[in-house]
């Protein structure tokens, strides 16, 4: 008798493949004739899409180029590097993507290299999405971007055999999804009074990065600007609980609506003092990266920055939201400068949490999908399978 999971593949396959199916040599091929597209060889060129029953994996780096200067309390970029993943079944390809802004400590040298590692062939059922994650992360203690790659690009894939966006699977409401932040970083008064009088009109929140000796400053101009709801992100920037609960005091005068990360992850005592005593919710993003982090700090945030990069992917995610909740966490979901891709598969998410920031694809001139949208500020999901992402070509 057929099976469930039978009777879901051959469905999917029947009424998707047209719009889904896109060879890896044709994608390749596509994909570094575009003037964006880097120039080196793809890896895992033999990695053909034979339709034999067996996931193939493919990957290529993929620089992101911001639109303006990027800066938070400790550097300034303005390109992230990046590496694109393809993976594909029975004609089907699932995508993904590893982004590795400069403190993650990851490189396009080491995820090609963890990637490299990865025998996907020996799978035949995409479906043993356990059993294959966590193969993939038994190949090293860290590579969290790379292990991201493949679990977003393997849950595109899964969505797609099914006919389902993940948001559904996961039993989530798309209306529930929430106003997404869009990020100012550190700049001269006069460039920040320009970005936040450019995005001040399309978002409902924003988001501002803060740190350094000009934080008030920062916050002044933007409210010479807009009176609009704004999270702050200090990066650890504050060093002295004692300024930061009177800085914390200020914004929540200023109409600020929540903290990230307000000190160094290493002085969770002073976090936890902070907390107690702040009017604003603070939440942990560099103290934590995966499901085990959560509980060692819990007690010292009102919540918690999830972020794929950091917790290896989708799989990953859902756990910690999930374990947040439990704990009566707030969570946040976040993301790294990045492309559509992997922005809406995070993205898949949102309809759960409090809070989202989830621009990074709106900071780069060179994205590679068509996906998540953002209309009036509110992230808006479409109703396509798996990550809902279609790829963007010339």
């Amino acid at each position: 008798m057929t099976t469930r999971r039978e009777f879901l593949k051959k469905s999917a396959l029947a009424t998707a493949g047209a719009a889904f199916t896109l060879s890896n040599a044709d994608a390749l091929t596509r994909m570094v004739s575009t003037p964006d597209a880097p120039k080196a060889p793809a890896f895992n060129i033999n990695h053909a899409n034979t339709g034999d029953g067996h996931l193939h994996l493919r990957f290529f780096p993929y620089e992101l180029k911001l639109r303006h200067t990027f800066t938070v309390a400790t550097y300034s970029r303005t390109t992230t590097p990046d590496v694109q993943v393809e993976l594909t079944y029975d004609g089907l390809t699932g995508y993904g993507e590893a982004s590795m802004p400069q403190y993650l400590g990851q490189s396009v040298a080491s995820v090609s290299a963890f990637l490299n590692k990865v025998d996907m062939e020996q799978f035949t059922d995409p479906f043993q999405m356990e059993d294959i994650l966590t193969y993939i992360d038994s190949l090293s203690p860290g590579d969290t971007a790379a292990k991201a790659a493949v679990d977003i690009a393997l849950h595109d894939l899964v969505g797609k055999i099914m006919g389902q966006p993940w948001y559904k699977i996961w039993g989530l409401d798309a209306k529930k999804a929430p106003s997404t932040t869009f990020t100012i970083g550190i700049d001269t008064p006069d460039v920040v009074r320009q970005k936040t009088e450019e995005c001040a009109a399309k978002f409902n929140i924003l988001k501002v990065k803060l740190g350094r000796d000009n934080d008030k400053d920062m916050i002044n101009t933007i409210r010479s600007v807009t009176k609009l709801p704004i999270a702050v992100d200090v990066n650890q920037g504050w060093k002295d609980k004692h300024k930061a609960l009177d800085m914390i005091n200020w914004l929540h005068e200023q109409g600020i609506v929540m903290v990230e990360q307000p000190m160094p992850k290493e002085q969770q005592k002073d976090i936890a003092w902070l907390t107690e005593r702040s009017p604003l919710p603070i939440f942990a993003d560099e103290a934590i990266q995966r499901l085990a982090d959560i509980r060692r700090v819990e007690d010292a945030y009102t919540g918690i920055n999830i972020k794929l990069m950091k917790c290896t992917g989708m799989r990953e995610a859902w756990k910690m939201l999930t374990y947040a909740r439990a704990r009566g966490l707030k969570v946040m979901v976040g993301c790294m400068t990045e492309t559509s891709c992997a922005v809406s598969a995070a993205a898949q998410l949102s309809p759960a949490v409090d809070f989202a920031d989830l621009d990074g694809n709106l900071l780069i001139a060179n994205d590679r999908f068509n996906g998540m949208q953002v209309v009036n500020g509110k992230i808006t999901l479409p109703d396509r399978p798996g990550i809902g992402i279609l790829p963007i070509h010339p």
